[in-house]
């Protein structure tokens, strides 16, 4: 009997302001990975600017590609599938991704796989451990904060989601308030370990029945205290804003999340997403899940720090779960900045 043929995956990552290639194998080795990042374009502006985040991508999209290859020692031929995020994100930024994976595909012959990056973020966690299914995921990034049910490895459902303000754009309009370049998150996380919660902002909807999130009144507050404060004149102490806003994020998330392990009780607990590298955050979790009785606790996956943001080793990592059954795209595919996960039938299944 032959031994199974390796599966190498030609990855495109181009959803907002960083520009990556990878070439990851069987799902779970990642052989290349090449991140461009634009952080220091867009800091002047406080934030991404869709405009220029596209004209990064096309200046760099085809030297990371021959990197990406050059890196894990391979040409086209040993590929097997390239695989493209084509949302959600920057509708401009995911079309020079998807253009350059449709062009590959084309020129060599070598089958296209369409990724959800949302899908990419959850699956970072499956280049460091091996997911035990059902599993269930915090997802929490710049744009979406959700907890997503994965059925099996291509097949998930939200089950709760962000209503207005995600938690990485609360900490990046916070920021701005408090003097930080963009993004803010680690500097706020950073801040927030030499303070002390002594603001006590509000946890909203942390009591509700339902798994949906909502960061703008605690960034309401957050801005509406310090501008009061310029009013009067009066000099906050910069380390307690930022633990208190933070520690107003984390009991919101840690509860819900708990709550949900509690009712769907997953086998693996995965976090995926840049506000994934929020220390803070990842301790919580960590807590919280070992104060669980010991048949209850899931294994837990924490993303390593360098695959919580925008990388294209995610995506490879999802589209070899979609490789292996047949998912794949043609050259009809476009960009869908509004792609969404499916959401569960019903949240109290």
């Amino acid at each position: 009997m032959s031994e199974k043929k390796d599966v190498r995956i030609l990855a495109y990552e181009s959803s907002c302001d960083e520009t990556s290639t990878a070439v990851i194998k069987n799902g779970r080795e990642i052989e290349s990975l090449i991140v461009a990042t634009q952080i220091k374009s867009h800091q002047r502006f406080g934030g991404v600017v869709p405009e220029v985040a596209s004209r990064h991508h096309i200046e760099v999209i085809s030297q990371i590609t021959k990197e990406a290859l050059k890196e894990a020692g391979t040409t086209w031929d040993d590929i097997d599938a390239i695989a493209v995020t084509y949302g959600p994100g920057l509708v401009g930024a995911l079309l020079i991704g998807v253009s350059a994976a449709k062009a590959a595909s084309m020129a060599t012959g070598i089958p296209l796989i369409g990724v959800d990056h949302i899908m990419g973020h959850i699956m970072a966690a499956q280049l460091k451990d091996e997911i035990e299914y059902p599993a269930l995921a915090l997802q929490v990034s710049g744009g979406h904060t959700e907890i997503v049910l994965l059925k099996d490895p291509t097949h998930f459902e939200i089950i709760g989601d962000t209503r207005d303000d995600a938690a990485g754009e609360a900490y990046d309009k916070i920021g701005r308030v408090l003097g930080v370049n963009y993004p803010a998150g680690k500097t706020i996380d950073k801040w927030a370990h030499e303070g002390k919660d002594t603001f006590n902002f509000p946890r909203a909807m942390m009591e509700d029945d339902d798994y949906d999130f909502s960061f703008s009144g605690l960034k309401s507050a957050f801005i509406n205290t310090c501008h009061h404060a310029d009013q009067i004149h009066q000099e906050l102490n910069k380390y307690d804003l930022a633990a208190s806003f933070q520690a107003a994020v984390i009991d919101v998330l840690a509860h819900k999340t708990i709550r949900a392990i509690k009712q769907y009780k997953p086998k693996t607990f995965i976090m995926g997403g840049g506000v994934a590298a929020n220390q803070g955050l990842r301790d919580r979790m960590s807590e919280e899940i070992a104060k669980l009785p010991k048949d209850e606790q899931p294994k837990v996956i924490l993303p390593d720090l360098k695959l919580c943001g925008d990388n294209a080793a995610m995506i490879g990592a999802a589209a070899y779960n979609l490789y292996n059954e047949g998912k794949f795209a043609d050259l009809t595919l476009n960009a869908d900045p509004s792609l969404e996960l499916p959401y569960a039938n019903s949240m109290l299944n």
